[in-house]
């Protein structure tokens, strides 16, 4: 072995080292000071392995991204009730009567499928994106908001006129867990980012009110209104938390003031 060749071994011992322990040992600033001046980037990183806190960072950007495609399922919905044949309203008649599989001679919806569809899809994103996103929502909303796309997915594999019980029974945890889900996060966010924070708060106020409302008013002339506002408020309050985890550093906080080049200079 030539005689540099013992050095670049120990530096490639000691970057493998901070690749698996998130960091370089104790008195990391000098260490990483002492590295890339002995080494530079001529060593490269373990094989097989990626820094930590890159991957973290990307798993969060596609987590986000994938909160902030959701929205879109309100489009799919409009697009199915547009389709139906026999009448069918907006206010007054339930989402799940879309994907009701058979038709009748009042009623059927034709695109029936691709409701059921965007229930399942809709709620594996939410739940892909509550996973890659944790560290940012904190383990209760994780959990909450994994419930939450579950059941839009369980919803999806019980069209309502199939099995009304077991319907039921899918889509319940999400009118439950998506407003608490909401609040927690607003609190969260309350004291750093109190806009953000204080309107998620207001959503998950709004959702659970509408959620309680439409399991009161039954086949009531506004149940379909009172069941969109339940769950259309969560699909937009979550991109928009989602959009800022795009942003540098998460977007602004309280007290925080981005510096521009002209301020730094004057300093």
């Amino acid at each position: 072995m030539r005689p540099a060749e013992p050095a670049v071994a120990h530096a490639v011992h000691v970057r493998r080292t901070a690749s698996l322990t998130g960091g370089f040992p104790a008195r990391s600033t000098a260490l990483r000071a002492a590295f890339t001046k002995n080494y530079g980037d001529r060593v490269p990183p373990a094989h097989g392995r990626r820094l930590p806190g890159i991957t973290g960072v990307e798993a969060a950007r596609w987590g986000a991204l994938a909160l902030c495609v959701r929205p879109a399922y309100i489009v799919t919905e409009l697009i199915v009730a547009a389709a139906t044949k026999g009448g069918y309203s907006l206010l007054s008649d339930p989402v799940s009567r879309l994907g009701e599989v058979g038709c009748t001679a009042v009623y059927c919806s034709p695109r029936h499928e691709l409701m059921n569809g965007s229930f399942m899809a809709f709620g594996a994103l939410l739940v892909g994106g509550a996973v890659l996103l944790s560290r940012a929502v904190g383990p209760w909303v994780t959990g909450l908001l994994v419930v939450s796309g579950l059941s839009s997915v369980a919803t999806g594999l019980a069209p309502l006129d199939q099995d009304a019980t077991l319907h039921t029974i899918s889509a319940a945890p999400l009118f439950v867990a998506q407003p608490i889900a909401l609040v927690v996060l607003g609190a969260r966010l309350r004291d750093d980012r109190p806009r953000l924070g204080g309107a998620l708060l207001a959503a998950g106020v709004v959702t659970a009110t509408a959620a309680t409302g439409f399991v009161l008013s039954g086949d009531g002339p506004a149940s379909g209104a009172l069941e969109r506002l339940a769950l259309w408020p969560v699909l937009v309050a979550l991109a928009g938390f989602a959009g800022t985890q795009l942003l540098p550093d998460g977007g602004p906080r309280r007290g925080h003031r981005s510096v521009s080049p002209s301020n730094e200079s004057a300093g």
